[in-house]
């Protein structure tokens, strides 16, 4: 169960970064409210992994799950365009995310 808390908070990490832009400087009530739910609920599933996973462990994952994440949404949501070379980088984040799970 801790990998999926630390899955959700990633995935949390992504909601508040997304809504974050949304709000547009915070101007937007409901995205702003979104903004710090997101915000918390990404804090505390990381708290409940790092009960039981080590720091550097769960806080590389966490932010590489926040990380790519947002890549995605950027490109899929804010129509973000991205250089052929950042896609090496960004598939390089995934195998590091999984090498990092694969070997703890």
């Amino acid at each position: 169960m801790t990998w999926v808390y630390l899955i959700v908070a990633g995935l949390f990490e992504v909601v508040w970064a997304t809504t974050m832009k949304l709000s547009n400087g915070f101007s937007q009530f409901g995205y702003a409210a979104a903004t710090v739910i997101g915000m918390v609920l990404s804090f505390g599933f990381l708290a409940l992994a790092t009960k039981h996973l080590p720091l550097s462990i769960a806080y590389p994952i966490w932010t590489g799950v926040g990380a790519v994440g947002s890549i995605i949404v950027g490109v899929l949501l804010f129509k973000d365009t991205l250089a052929p070379i950042t896609w090496v980088f960004v598939a390089l984040l995934v195998i590091g995310i999984v090498g990092i799970k694969v070997t703890s």
